[in-house]
């Protein structure tokens, strides 16, 4: 029992801190169902509206992935979609951990609502894995950390990842790797050090590739600075023999876990160079970073921008506040630091300097105006696996950086209060003016058309072989993935196999040897396209028919089915004109349940 009034109003430092961590997670979870909301009204009918292609995408990830593990199947090969040739998933972003972790969930609610819990859980564990490094190993204030885990975990760039990316928003990987890789450097440890960092490199690698090679690059920067620094030239040699011994191991390690899954990205079929992605077209404006996203409060109030490629792709858009609060925090961190701590605020700054210039792609875009100017990416960008990689994307590591160095002021003002009450007042203002605008509000969701009851009802199986080929119309692409849909729901539902001519995924057949989006367009899928896209009947003679044929025995379609309602995710699409079409190429459709079919004898 208390024994005095001091110990009722103050309680012990630890539960104090359990409570700021108990108030943590409800907080980070709370912003995450906020930010989602619009699917968990209805997990398996709603799409996001600007990015319904890459979420029917990862949902056939979550389905293919579980169905492989409890198949015996290969998960990062399938020859499921783009028959007769395959899908090279290595290339791709086959979110193998995640698949395979949440196989039960999948296999028990649909992927759709699996996509939805992931995508939440994501920018959740994201606040909370930052919230855990900040609170443990930076800052001795909670409040200090809980301040940085958000600014991060919400920062525009993720928010407008949470547009159906389930490998961008897993930013939990990037606090863990940090913690991992600064824990080579403990004495006599280096064995099991490294063993764990390269089983967290392997784990990252399966999840989010591209971010992996983001952090590596980012952490390479800031190690190059931070140790070059007079200040911590003693501290580096001693931990020097350490830290080399682990990273070996853990390249030891993740090379094993990774040989097949590298072998299959670089050298394996299907397989391609680069990407189809004008790296001028997804650049980030310079005026970007002054601007405001669009799923934010300020964005609400019309005060967002387009001067992002798409809306998934805001990549900066701090707004000016922000980054002038992110100066003034240097500059006040920087004055009164020590020299090991101005080591650490150097490191930073060049980092964030660096990925910010790279960002801006090869050539200066301001306000949506191409310069001609050529920036450091012009030359950089050519460099293997680099040309890959999307620069605005490179933005992203400069968003943890402002939520550490606000993360740092924070506790800077805790530990050392200011003595006036008016420049207390004037942080708080700073802080509330910067952060306010930039909170993020629901992505938005539309209706998406059900999957057939063709499909839901397992009657496809009448009409297909097991493993046969199925095609909707249009066929499987990007633009119309509702045959990846179908596909994920037979395969979770334990209904079967049946393949697709065609798919929404990255391959070969770009120009100059690069990658493209799906397949390489053949005549039957051209015109459907069209039809469905125009809603105009294109122009049918023999010769087109016999295209058409000689097209569908390549693909070894069986049957071709038009739904009654198509989803279109970038634009309407005309089922009548598909339907008139299909007809004029391969005669008189029969009426099956709630589409329209076509068998296709063998050739």
């Amino acid at each position: 029992m208390p024994t005095s009034p001091s110990q009722v109003t103050a309680p012990p430092a630890t539960t104090t801190n359990r409570r700021a961590d108990v108030l943590m997670a409800l907080a980070s979870l709370a912003l995450a169902v906020w930010v989602t909301s619009g699917l968990w009204w209805d997990p398996n009918g709603r799409a996001i509206t600007v990015n319904s292609s890459d979420q029917a995408l990862f949902e056939w990830l979550l389905a293919f992935g579980a169905h492989a593990l409890t198949h015996g199947d290969n998960p990062l090969f399938t020859y499921l979609l783009n028959v007769p040739d395959g899908v090279n998933l290595a290339v791709n972003t086959s979110v193998t951990v995640y698949a395979a972790l949440f196989a039960p969930l999948t296999y028990l609610i649909g992927p759709p609502a699996t996509f939805a819990v992931i995508l939440t859980l994501n920018l959740a564990a994201t606040a909370l894995a930052w919230y855990w490094l900040l609170s443990r190993h930076l800052v001795s204030s909670r409040l200090a950390a809980g301040v940085g885990a958000l600014v991060i975990a919400f920062s525009p760039g993720m928010v407008s990842h949470a547009n159906a990316h389930l490998n961008w928003t897993a930013g939990w990987l990037v606090p863990l790797l940090v913690w991992r890789l600064f824990a080579l450097r403990e004495p006599g440890r280096w064995l099991r050090n490294g063993v764990i960092f390269g089983v967290l490199v392997a784990v990252a690698f399966s999840i989010a590739a591209e971010g992996l090679f983001f952090t590596a690059l980012a952490l390479a920067v800031f190690l190059a600075v931070w140790a070059a620094h007079p200040a911590n030239r003693a501290a580096v040699r001693a931990a020097l023999p350490s830290f080399l011994r682990g990273v070996a191991v853990t390249a030891v390690v993740a090379g094993v876990l990774l040989a097949y899954p590298l072998w299959l990205h670089f050298a394996g079929p299907q397989r391609f160079h680069g990407t189809g992605f004008d790296p001028v077209v997804h650049s980030e404006d310079l005026a970007a970073y002054l601007a405001y996203p669009r799923r934010s409060v300020a964005g609400e109030a019309g005060l967002g921008t387009s001067l992002a490629p798409n809306p998934t792709e805001e990549n900066s858009f701090f707004g000016v506040p922000l980054l002038l609060l992110a100066v003034f925090c240097f500059g006040f961190l920087w004055r009164r630091a020590a020299p090991t701590r101005r080591a650490t605020l150097l490191a930073l700054g060049v980092t964030a300097v660096v990925f910010t210039v790279l960002s801006w792609g090869p050539q200066a875009v301001v306000d949506g105006e191409r310069t001609g100017v050529a920036l450091p990416f012009e030359w950089i960008g050519r460099l293997p696996v680099i040309n890959a990689a999307l620069p605005a994307r490179l933005a992203l590591v400069v968003a943890p950086v402002i939520g550490l160095l606000l993360a740092y002021t924070v506790d800077r003002l805790r530990a050392d209060p200011p003595r006036h009450g008016t420049t207390r007042l004037a942080w708080a203002v700073g802080y509330a003016v910067a952060l306010l605008p930039l909170l993020p509000t629901p992505l938005l969701t539309i209706a998406r058309e059900p999957v057939p009851e063709f499909i839901t009802s397992g009657a496809w199986r009448e009409h297909v072989s097991p493993g046969g080929v199925l095609t909707p119309v249009p066929l499987t692409v990007d633009v119309t993935p509702d045959g990846q849909r179908w596909q994920a729901y037979a395969l979770a539902h334990r209904q079967g196999e049946f393949a697709l001519p065609a798919g929404f995924f990255l391959g070969p057949g770009g120009p100059d040897g690069r990658g493209r989006i799906g397949p390489v367009p053949r005549t039957f899928d051209s015109l459907m396209d069209q039809a469905g896209r125009t809603g105009r009947v294109p122009i049918v003679t023999d010769g087109t028919r016999e295209l058409v044929r000689a097209d569908l025995a390549y693909w070894r379609v069986e049957a071709v089915v038009l739904a009654d309602e198509v989803h279109g995710a970038k634009y309407e699409i005309d089922e009548a004109a598909l339907l008139r079409t299909a007809t004029e190429l391969l005669g008189p459709p029969q009426r099956v349940r709630d589409v329209w079919l076509w068998r296709i004898p063998p050739a």
